[in-house]
């Protein structure tokens, strides 16, 4: 049974229900209660106190997301693309992969190690293999270049 969001107690309760799931960005959230038949009247006022008692934060969301995708194995390319899809700022997103203290290059040896076993490419067919897989997960081609050559140091 869908709940009618026609009150601000409706939107409020919905938006609570979400975030207890997991970290939602105001745009997201915004999104998801639009859908669900919110109006922008109701969702403003309601979000902004959510906001102002430290429920809503895209900061944390940020902080969350970027956390969570590079345990996955994904690369700050990626991630940052996937930010920005969801309609975050560039800046912040910037800020958060800096925040994030993840040694990029120490990440993606460990992917490459899993994948591929540490064995490097013996011809161009494998080089381009390795190289696609690493760029599609999100990692710099200049990381993945020195990689794939032998020197990663």
């Amino acid at each position: 049974m869908a709940t009618v969001l026609d009150t601000p107690v409706a939107v409020r309760r919905v938006a609570m229900d979400l975030l207890a799931r997991r970290e939602h960005s105001r745009v997201e959230l915004e999104r998801k209660l639009r859908l669900r038949g919110a109006s922008a009247e109701l969702m403003a006022p309601a979000l902004d106190r959510l906001a102002e008692q430290g429920l809503l934060s895209d900061a944390r969301f940020l902080q969350c997301f970027v956390a969570s995708r590079a345990r996955a194995g994904h690369g700050p390319v990626r991630i940052r693309e996937d930010l920005a899809q969801r309609g975050l700022p560039r800046a912040d997103i910037e800020q958060a992969l800096r925040e994030a203290e993840v040694d990029w290059g120490e990440q993606l040896h460990e992917v490459w190690q899993r994948k591929f076993a540490g064995q490097l490419p013996l011809d161009a067919r494998e080089r381009a293999k390795q190289g696609r897989f690493l760029a599609y997960r999100g990692y710099p081609l200049d990381l993945i270049s020195r990689l794939l050559r032998g020197s990663d140091d």
